[in-house]
Protein backbone atom coordinates (compact mmCIF):
# COMPACT_ATOMS: atom_id res chain seq x y z
CA UNK A 1 0.00 0.00 0.00
CA UNK A 2 1.26 3.50 -0.80
CA UNK A 3 -1.00 5.37 1.61
CA UNK A 4 -1.92 5.23 5.28
CA UNK A 5 -4.60 6.91 7.35
CA UNK A 6 -3.63 9.48 9.95
CA UNK A 7 -4.93 12.40 11.90
CA UNK A 8 -4.82 14.61 8.83
CA UNK A 9 -6.45 12.11 6.49
CA UNK A 10 -4.55 9.85 4.10
CA UNK A 11 -0.78 10.23 3.90
CA UNK A 12 1.47 8.91 1.15
CA UNK A 13 4.11 6.46 2.44
CA UNK A 14 5.76 5.74 -0.90
CA UNK A 15 6.05 7.21 -4.38
CA UNK A 16 5.93 5.57 -7.78
CA UNK A 17 8.77 6.62 -10.08
CA UNK A 18 7.80 6.05 -13.72
CA UNK A 19 11.45 6.08 -14.75
CA UNK A 20 12.90 6.95 -18.13
CA UNK A 21 11.11 4.37 -20.27
CA UNK A 22 7.64 2.95 -19.87
CA UNK A 23 7.83 0.61 -22.90
CA UNK A 24 8.98 -2.83 -21.63
CA UNK A 25 10.94 -3.54 -24.82
CA UNK A 26 13.15 -0.48 -24.32
CA UNK A 27 14.10 -1.27 -20.72
CA UNK A 28 17.02 -3.61 -21.55
CA UNK A 29 18.43 -1.00 -23.96
CA UNK A 30 18.09 1.76 -21.32
CA UNK A 31 19.71 -0.51 -18.72
CA UNK A 32 22.75 -1.23 -20.91
CA UNK A 33 23.17 2.42 -21.94
CA UNK A 34 22.99 3.81 -18.41
CA UNK A 35 25.11 1.04 -16.92
CA UNK A 36 27.76 1.86 -19.54
CA UNK A 37 27.46 5.60 -18.78
CA UNK A 38 27.76 4.91 -15.05
CA UNK A 39 30.86 2.73 -15.44
CA UNK A 40 32.51 5.26 -17.81
CA UNK A 41 31.77 8.13 -15.42
CA UNK A 42 33.01 6.35 -12.31
CA UNK A 43 36.04 4.94 -14.14
CA UNK A 44 36.93 8.27 -15.74
CA UNK A 45 36.63 10.32 -12.56
CA UNK A 46 38.48 7.78 -10.41
CA UNK A 47 41.25 7.68 -13.05
CA UNK A 48 41.59 11.47 -12.86
CA UNK A 49 41.69 11.25 -9.05
CA UNK A 50 44.30 8.48 -9.09
CA UNK A 51 46.46 10.42 -11.58
CA UNK A 52 46.33 13.50 -9.33
CA UNK A 53 47.30 11.46 -6.27
CA UNK A 54 50.25 9.63 -7.83
CA UNK A 55 51.68 12.36 -10.09
CA UNK A 56 53.87 14.89 -8.18
CA UNK A 57 53.46 17.46 -10.99
CA UNK A 58 49.72 17.55 -10.26
CA UNK A 59 50.08 18.31 -6.55
CA UNK A 60 48.91 21.90 -7.04
CA UNK A 61 45.79 23.78 -5.85
CA UNK A 62 44.08 23.55 -9.24
CA UNK A 63 44.35 19.76 -9.27
CA UNK A 64 43.45 19.51 -5.59
CA UNK A 65 40.09 21.10 -6.48
CA UNK A 66 39.79 18.96 -9.61
CA UNK A 67 40.31 15.82 -7.51
CA UNK A 68 37.51 16.93 -5.19
CA UNK A 69 35.32 17.61 -8.23
CA UNK A 70 35.94 14.06 -9.46
CA UNK A 71 34.80 12.65 -6.10
CA UNK A 72 31.64 14.78 -6.29
CA UNK A 73 30.90 13.59 -9.83
CA UNK A 74 31.10 9.96 -8.71
CA UNK A 75 28.78 10.80 -5.80
CA UNK A 76 26.25 12.69 -7.97
CA UNK A 77 25.79 9.85 -10.44
CA UNK A 78 25.79 7.21 -7.67
CA UNK A 79 22.91 8.93 -5.84
CA UNK A 80 20.56 8.48 -8.82
CA UNK A 81 21.66 5.92 -11.43
CA UNK A 82 22.19 2.66 -9.45
CA UNK A 83 18.68 2.87 -7.95
CA UNK A 84 17.26 3.57 -11.42
CA UNK A 85 19.12 0.54 -12.82
CA UNK A 86 17.78 -1.68 -10.04
CA UNK A 87 14.22 -0.56 -10.85
CA UNK A 88 14.78 -1.35 -14.53
CA UNK A 89 15.84 -4.87 -13.57
CA UNK A 90 13.20 -5.56 -10.93
CA UNK A 91 10.44 -3.52 -12.61
CA UNK A 92 9.53 -2.34 -9.10
CA UNK A 93 8.80 1.38 -9.35
CA UNK A 94 7.89 2.19 -5.74
CA UNK A 95 10.19 4.27 -3.54
CA UNK A 96 9.54 4.72 0.21
CA UNK A 97 8.86 8.29 1.32
CA UNK A 98 11.99 8.35 3.52
CA UNK A 99 14.21 7.00 0.74
CA UNK A 100 12.87 9.65 -1.64
CA UNK A 101 13.74 12.47 0.76
CA UNK A 102 17.15 10.91 1.47
CA UNK A 103 17.95 10.83 -2.25
CA UNK A 104 16.82 14.47 -2.56
CA UNK A 105 19.06 15.51 0.35
CA UNK A 106 22.23 13.85 -0.96
CA UNK A 107 21.62 15.03 -4.52
CA UNK A 108 21.31 18.67 -3.42
CA UNK A 109 24.25 18.28 -1.02
CA UNK A 110 26.62 17.08 -3.76
CA UNK A 111 25.36 19.51 -6.40
CA UNK A 112 25.68 22.34 -3.87
CA UNK A 113 29.31 21.48 -3.14
CA UNK A 114 29.85 21.42 -6.91
CA UNK A 115 28.57 25.02 -7.13
CA UNK A 116 31.03 26.35 -4.57
CA UNK A 117 33.92 24.18 -5.70
CA UNK A 118 33.66 25.58 -9.25
CA UNK A 119 33.81 29.04 -7.67
CA UNK A 120 36.93 28.11 -5.69
CA UNK A 121 38.52 26.89 -8.93
CA UNK A 122 37.75 30.24 -10.61
CA UNK A 123 39.29 32.07 -7.65
CA UNK A 124 42.36 29.84 -7.94
CA UNK A 125 42.78 30.78 -11.64
CA UNK A 126 42.32 34.46 -10.75
CA UNK A 127 45.10 34.32 -8.16
CA UNK A 128 47.41 32.25 -10.38
CA UNK A 129 47.13 34.63 -13.37
CA UNK A 130 46.42 38.03 -11.78
CA UNK A 131 48.35 37.70 -8.49
CA UNK A 132 51.23 35.31 -9.33
CA UNK A 133 53.70 36.79 -6.80
CA UNK A 134 51.44 36.12 -3.82
CA UNK A 135 49.73 33.00 -5.24
CA UNK A 136 51.56 30.45 -3.08
CA UNK A 137 50.66 32.23 0.16
CA UNK A 138 47.10 33.18 -0.78
CA UNK A 139 46.33 29.66 -2.01
CA UNK A 140 48.16 27.66 0.66
CA UNK A 141 47.09 24.16 1.65
CA UNK A 142 45.21 25.61 4.62
CA UNK A 143 43.27 27.99 2.35
CA UNK A 144 42.43 25.12 -0.02
CA UNK A 145 41.08 23.00 2.83
CA UNK A 146 39.08 25.92 4.23
CA UNK A 147 37.49 26.58 0.81
CA UNK A 148 36.48 22.91 0.50
CA UNK A 149 35.18 22.77 4.09
CA UNK A 150 33.12 25.97 3.59
CA UNK A 151 31.73 24.53 0.34
CA UNK A 152 30.53 21.41 2.19
CA UNK A 153 29.08 23.45 5.07
CA UNK A 154 27.09 25.77 2.79
CA UNK A 155 25.85 22.88 0.64
CA UNK A 156 24.85 20.87 3.71
CA UNK A 157 22.83 23.82 5.04
CA UNK A 158 21.12 24.24 1.66
CA UNK A 159 20.28 20.54 1.27
CA UNK A 160 19.02 20.23 4.85
CA UNK A 161 16.87 23.36 4.47
CA UNK A 162 15.09 22.00 1.38
CA UNK A 163 14.69 18.51 2.86
CA UNK A 164 13.19 19.81 6.10
CA UNK A 165 10.95 22.25 4.18
CA UNK A 166 9.55 19.54 1.91
CA UNK A 167 9.03 17.16 4.86
CA UNK A 168 6.53 19.67 6.25
CA UNK A 169 4.31 19.31 3.16
CA UNK A 170 1.39 16.88 3.10
CA UNK A 171 1.22 14.24 0.39
CA UNK A 172 -2.25 12.74 0.48
CA UNK A 173 -3.35 12.17 -3.11
CA UNK A 174 -1.42 11.26 -6.27
CA UNK A 175 1.96 9.64 -5.68
CA UNK A 176 3.19 9.05 -9.25
CA UNK A 177 6.40 10.89 -10.20
CA UNK A 178 7.10 11.18 -13.92
CA UNK A 179 10.87 11.07 -13.42
CA UNK A 180 13.68 8.64 -12.58
CA UNK A 181 14.73 10.23 -9.27
CA UNK A 182 13.16 12.35 -6.52
CA UNK A 183 13.59 16.10 -6.86
CA UNK A 184 11.85 19.27 -5.69
CA UNK A 185 9.81 20.26 -8.80
CA UNK A 186 8.22 16.81 -9.09
CA UNK A 187 7.40 16.58 -5.37
CA UNK A 188 5.94 20.09 -5.36
CA UNK A 189 3.37 19.00 -7.94
CA UNK A 190 2.18 16.10 -5.76
CA UNK A 191 1.75 18.09 -2.55
CA UNK A 192 -1.70 18.63 -1.04
CA UNK A 193 -0.35 21.63 0.90
CA UNK A 194 0.40 25.10 -0.38
CA UNK A 195 3.89 25.12 -1.90
CA UNK A 196 4.16 28.91 -2.18
CA UNK A 197 6.61 29.21 0.72
CA UNK A 198 8.65 26.26 -0.58
CA UNK A 199 8.94 27.83 -4.02
CA UNK A 200 9.93 31.16 -2.52
CA UNK A 201 12.53 29.35 -0.42
CA UNK A 202 13.87 27.54 -3.48
CA UNK A 203 14.21 30.79 -5.43
CA UNK A 204 15.72 32.69 -2.49
CA UNK A 205 18.25 30.02 -1.52
CA UNK A 206 18.84 29.23 -5.20
CA UNK A 207 19.72 32.86 -5.81
CA UNK A 208 22.34 32.64 -3.05
CA UNK A 209 23.58 29.17 -4.04
CA UNK A 210 23.78 29.91 -7.77
CA UNK A 211 23.76 33.71 -8.04
CA UNK A 212 26.66 34.33 -5.68
CA UNK A 213 29.01 31.72 -7.24
CA UNK A 214 28.13 32.85 -10.80
CA UNK A 215 28.84 36.48 -9.89
CA UNK A 216 32.18 35.54 -8.32
CA UNK A 217 33.11 33.35 -11.31
CA UNK A 218 32.27 36.11 -13.81
CA UNK A 219 34.21 38.67 -11.75
CA UNK A 220 37.23 36.34 -11.50
CA UNK A 221 37.30 35.62 -15.23
CA UNK A 222 36.76 39.29 -16.17
CA UNK A 223 40.01 40.05 -14.30
CA UNK A 224 41.68 36.97 -15.84
CA UNK A 225 40.66 38.01 -19.37
CA UNK A 226 41.98 41.54 -18.81
CA UNK A 227 45.28 40.17 -17.48
CA UNK A 228 45.68 37.64 -20.31
CA UNK A 229 44.95 40.21 -23.02
CA UNK A 230 47.75 42.27 -21.52
CA UNK A 231 50.27 39.47 -22.15
CA UNK A 232 52.35 40.36 -25.23
CA UNK A 233 53.42 36.79 -26.03
CA UNK A 234 50.90 34.78 -28.08
CA UNK A 235 52.23 31.56 -26.54
CA UNK A 236 51.73 33.03 -23.06
CA UNK A 237 48.15 34.05 -23.84
CA UNK A 238 47.40 30.60 -25.25
CA UNK A 239 48.81 28.85 -22.17
CA UNK A 240 46.84 31.09 -19.80
CA UNK A 241 43.58 30.64 -21.68
CA UNK A 242 44.07 26.86 -21.97
CA UNK A 243 44.17 26.48 -18.19
CA UNK A 244 40.84 28.34 -17.92
CA UNK A 245 39.04 26.93 -20.98
CA UNK A 246 38.24 23.54 -19.45
CA UNK A 247 36.89 25.09 -16.26
CA UNK A 248 34.73 27.61 -18.16
CA UNK A 249 33.26 24.82 -20.31
CA UNK A 250 32.27 22.84 -17.20
CA UNK A 251 30.81 25.98 -15.55
CA UNK A 252 28.62 26.81 -18.57
CA UNK A 253 27.28 23.24 -18.87
CA UNK A 254 26.69 22.87 -15.12
CA UNK A 255 24.93 26.17 -14.51
CA UNK A 256 23.07 26.16 -17.83
CA UNK A 257 21.35 22.83 -17.16
CA UNK A 258 20.78 23.66 -13.47
CA UNK A 259 19.11 27.01 -14.15
CA UNK A 260 16.90 25.48 -16.85
CA UNK A 261 15.80 22.76 -14.43
CA UNK A 262 14.88 24.88 -11.40
CA UNK A 263 13.71 28.12 -13.00
CA UNK A 264 10.76 26.37 -14.69
CA UNK A 265 8.71 25.71 -11.56
CA UNK A 266 5.89 27.93 -12.76
CA UNK A 267 5.13 25.63 -15.70
CA UNK A 268 1.77 23.92 -15.34
CA UNK A 269 2.95 20.48 -16.39
CA UNK A 270 6.37 18.93 -15.97
CA UNK A 271 7.09 16.91 -19.11
CA UNK A 272 9.58 14.48 -20.57
CA UNK A 273 11.86 17.48 -21.18
CA UNK A 274 12.54 17.42 -17.46
CA UNK A 275 13.78 13.85 -17.74
CA UNK A 276 16.19 14.99 -20.47
CA UNK A 277 17.45 17.82 -18.24
CA UNK A 278 17.69 15.31 -15.37
CA UNK A 279 19.87 13.04 -17.52
CA UNK A 280 22.06 16.03 -18.31
CA UNK A 281 22.43 16.94 -14.62
CA UNK A 282 23.00 13.45 -13.25
CA UNK A 283 24.75 11.60 -16.10
CA UNK A 284 26.11 13.85 -18.85
CA UNK A 285 27.76 16.48 -16.61
CA UNK A 286 29.70 13.98 -14.43
CA UNK A 287 30.67 11.97 -17.52
CA UNK A 288 31.88 15.01 -19.48
CA UNK A 289 34.03 16.50 -16.71
CA UNK A 290 36.94 14.00 -16.86
CA UNK A 291 36.81 14.07 -20.69
CA UNK A 292 36.93 17.88 -20.81
CA UNK A 293 39.75 18.17 -18.28
CA UNK A 294 41.87 15.37 -19.76
CA UNK A 295 41.42 16.25 -23.45
CA UNK A 296 42.55 19.84 -22.95
CA UNK A 297 45.30 19.13 -20.44
CA UNK A 298 48.63 17.56 -21.45
CA UNK A 299 49.70 17.22 -17.79
CA UNK A 300 46.66 15.06 -16.97
CA UNK A 301 47.08 13.09 -20.21
CA UNK A 302 50.73 12.41 -19.38
CA UNK A 303 49.91 11.37 -15.82
CA UNK A 304 47.15 9.01 -16.99
CA UNK A 305 49.44 7.48 -19.62
CA UNK A 306 52.27 6.94 -17.11
CA UNK A 307 49.80 5.44 -14.66
CA UNK A 308 48.46 3.02 -17.29
CA UNK A 309 51.92 1.99 -18.51
CA UNK A 310 53.40 1.79 -15.00
CA UNK A 311 56.08 4.39 -15.66
CA UNK A 312 57.23 6.83 -12.99
CA UNK A 313 57.24 10.58 -13.40
CA UNK A 314 60.68 12.13 -13.94
CA UNK A 315 59.78 15.13 -11.74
Amino acid sequence: MSQKSGANGTAVTEFILLGLVETPGLRPVAFILFLFAYLVTVGGNLSILAAILVEPKLHTPMYFFLGNLSVLDVGCITVTIPSMLSRLLSQKHTVPYGACLTQLFFFHLLVGVDCFLLTAMAYDRFLAICRPLTYSTRMSQMVQRILVAVSWACAFTNALTHTVAISTLNFCGPNVINHFYCDLPQLFQLSCSSIQLNELLLFAVGFIMAGTPVTLIITSYAHVAAAVLGIHSAAGRKKAFSTCGSHLTVVVIFYGSGIFNYMRLGSAQLSDKDKAVGIFNTVVNPMLNPIIYSLRNPDVQGALWRMLTGRRSLT
